[in-house]
């Protein structure tokens, strides 16, 4: 379940809303260990899930990097060649 959670500092564009939201849905859930929460706890994970949310916007504007911003297409490509090699290719 974590391994969707994605690294989201010092990329071209900065990473987006929709980005920072999927991360802490993600974490959210890998925490509560429950992937769809009940009615009963529905407040408390979308609550958990803002706050993962803000608190990740928050860590993002004030971090501090002196490395070039990547690129999304070439650390996709990048993340592409290690699972081929670590997995193989379709045949």
């Amino acid at each position: 379940m974590c391994r969707n959670i994605r690294v989201l500092n010092n990329f071209e564009p900065p990473a987006t809303e929709d980005e920072i939201e999927a991360a802490a849905i993600q974490y959210v859930r890998k925490v509560s260990g429950m992937t769809r929460p009940s009615q009963a706890n529905q407040a408390a994970f979308d609550a958990a899930v803002a706050a993962v949310a803000a608190a990740t916007r928050e860590l993002l504007g004030s971090l501090v990097t002196q490395s070039p911003p990547r690129d999304r297409k070439i650390e996709a490509a990048k993340a592409k060649a290690r699972a081929a090699e670590r997995y193989g290719t379709r045949d």
